[in-house]
């Protein structure tokens, strides 16, 4: 079983190994009764982090998160039915994942726009983050504007990931795989055994989820370092005034 506490216990240690500030916050929502989780990552000192490259983690995780932590499928039907052999909840795929919104930032200050090549800084930032980004399902990179004193100016590098991490094993509840390697199950493609009501051992989330948290944690933190280099594209860097890519 994995709950709310044990997700965010596994992602904060993932970052420590990292070496990022971390700051996590805690939420309950009254309305839906799902815990929310929210963290904002820097690298240095936290005297310097409004001038450095962050990204802020969120998710959110409801009692039917925990269900399927357990159960998988089934455990959807415990929600709304007995379980049943021919129940289409046992023959899915689509057991709902949990899912990770990255938001990163990298703060410029006063950058004219005039001195901007801002479809090739888009394209460049989309680029890095993609090559450094093993588990993020889309790249989404935007630029930040500001009125300054005369004109629009850059106030910040913007980019938004999208994070989808398996509960359950992906191949369904039915025909789970005993000889699966743990590589395989460490990337939350297979699972230990069979699921219950088959005569056999279930598949344990808390096994691959470490694994794969501590791949975004790497994924976070060589983000949060290539959005830190594109700094200089904003200071007549690469693709400033008179340079071609």
């Amino acid at each position: 079983m994995v709950t709310y506490e044990d997700i965010t216990d596994m992602f904060l240690n993932a970052i420590d190994a990292t070496g990022l500030s971390a700051h996590p916050e805690f939420w309950l929502n009254t309305q839906t009764m799902e815990r929310e989780f929210a963290c904002t990552l820097h690298p240095g000192p936290c005297e310097e982090a409004d001038r450095r490259a962050n990204c802020t983690v969120s998710f959110a995780w409801g009692p039917l998160d925990t269900a399927l932590s357990i159960d998988g499928a089934e455990g959807v039907c415990d929600f709304f039915h007995e379980p049943d052999e021919n129940c289409p909840h046992l023959h899915t795929e689509n057991v709902p994942p949990l899912i990770l919104d990255l938001a990163y930032a990298l703060p410029m200050e006063h950058v004219s726009l005039d001195s901007l090549n801002l479809r090739q800084i888009a394209r460049t930032l989309k680029l890095r983050a993609s090559e450094h980004s093993s588990r993020a399902g889309e790249t989404r990179p935007s630029i930040a504007l500001a009125l300054g004193e005369s004109s629009m100016e850059a106030e910040a590098l913007t980019l938004q990931q999208r994070v989808e991490l398996p509960l359950w094993n992906p191949e369904g509840v039915s025909g789970f795989r005993s000889s699966a390697s743990s590589q395989e199950r460490r990337s939350g493609h297979s699972t230990l055994g069979r699921a219950r009501g088959h005569g056999g051992e279930q598949p344990h989330p808390e096994e691959w989820l470490p694994h794969l948290l501590a791949e975004v944690a790497e994924d976070i933190s060589r983000v949060v370092v290539a959005l830190e280099e594109m700094r200089s594209l904003g200071q007549g860097g690469a693709y400033g005034p008179g340079r071609q890519n």
